[in-house]
């Protein structure tokens, strides 16, 4: 199993790095209506929660997940981008639900495309985590309805041995699956085969950014 940990502080070090020098704080990302600061300051409010105080949190907020998310980040975030960067390159690991699952890992992977795509920003993620990502996505609705639109379709990336499930195929690199499965309909482009048209249709009703 990798080492999901050491894979995300290696990560979010890589995120935190790329944005060193940005003055585009403000641009848009792929998650939702946040901008640039405002994914970073989610990303690095993650870090914090142990399992009481994100159920604290999500109670406080009547599990209403926008507005805990809202206040989270508003609370990470400093007075300038630049201060919310320095914060941010501070930050643990997101170790919920456990240390041994690969969803912190997928948080870091989905949110840093969120803002990397957009911003024309090209970044090698670690093998070995994508591709336990991606076996998570397919596995289990968690955050995100992934596993559901998985359903009835062959997944098989073509530039990693993954391929996952049973009926019209859809191929493409791991990283636009992955980011697909997250909602991401930016990546649909990437993607090909005779089960794309039913991704897609799905992906259009789905509501899974988050």
């Amino acid at each position: 199993m990798p080492d999901f940990e050491r894979i995300q502080r290696r990560e979010l070090a890589a995120l935190a790095d790329d944005l060193s020098a940005l003055d585009r704080w403000r641009d848009g990302t792929l998650c939702a209506d946040w901008d640039v600061e405002e994914v970073v300051a989610h990303l690095g409010a993650a870090t914090r929660f142990t399992r009481f105080t994100w159920f604290r949190s999500m109670a406080g907020a009547r599990f209403n997940a926008d507005v805990h998310n809202r206040r989270r980040l508003e609370e990470f975030r400093g007075t300038t981008p630049q201060e919310t960067l320095e914060r941010f390159r501070g930050v643990g690991t997101i170790s919920l639900p456990n240390r041994s699952s690969p969803f912190g890992l997928s948080e870091v992977i989905i949110h840093g495309e969120d803002i990397r795509r957009p911003l024309g920003l090209r970044h090698g993620y670690d093998a070995d985590g994508l591709l336990a990502v991606a076996r998570f996505l397919v596995g289990k609705d968690f955050a995100v309805k992934s596993r559901t639109l998985a359903r009835g379709l062959a997944l098989r990336a073509t530039d990693a041995e993954f391929r996952e499930g049973v009926g019209p195929e859809v191929h493409g690199p791991l990283l636009a699956l992955v980011m697909v499965l997250a909602g991401r309909a930016a990546f649909l482009p990437d993607l090909g085969g005779d089960g794309l048209p039913e991704l897609t249709g799905r992906l259009g009703g789905s509501g899974t950014s988050w």
